[in-house]
């Protein structure tokens, strides 16, 4: 244990801290569809995926960016999850504003239930 996992999280350390790839903000959420049968659910988890996937190349900020949909189907698990990543905060608040992530926010809400954030700095 000792040794081994210490360089490890040394090494994860370095990387989130001014390593190769430098400082960068990740924003997830995730969302709780409204559907309940698996048809609805199908067809709405796809949609907020083509819209999410749809804003690649549209926002100058957004790095990178993954819709998953889940396969778990738990009581505990979400049902849409979106990744992304960003150089810096503004990047992140500059996504936020932009047109066309705003323009996709009244689709989601409409067919979620509940909703997940997590923002956080590497």
């Amino acid at each position: 244990y000792g040794g081994a996992a210490r360089r490890d999280e040394q090494r994860i350390v370095h990387i989130g801290h001014g390593g190769e790839r430098g400082y960068m903000i990740k924003h997830i959420v995730a969302w709780k569809l409204k559907a309940t049968d698996e048809a609805g659910q199908a067809r709405d988890a796809a949609e907020v995926k083509r819209r999410l996937e749809a804003l690649v190349g549209k926002v100058p900020t957004l790095k990178h960016l993954e819709v998953g949909l889940d396969f778990n189907r738990s009581a505990a698990a979400m049902d849409v999850v979106l990744y992304t990543e960003f150089s810096d905060r503004a990047g992140l608040e500059a996504y936020q504003k932009h047109p066309d992530h705003v323009a996709v926010v009244p689709f989601i809400q409409s067919v979620t239930a509940d909703r997940k954030v997590m923002d956080y700095e590497v």
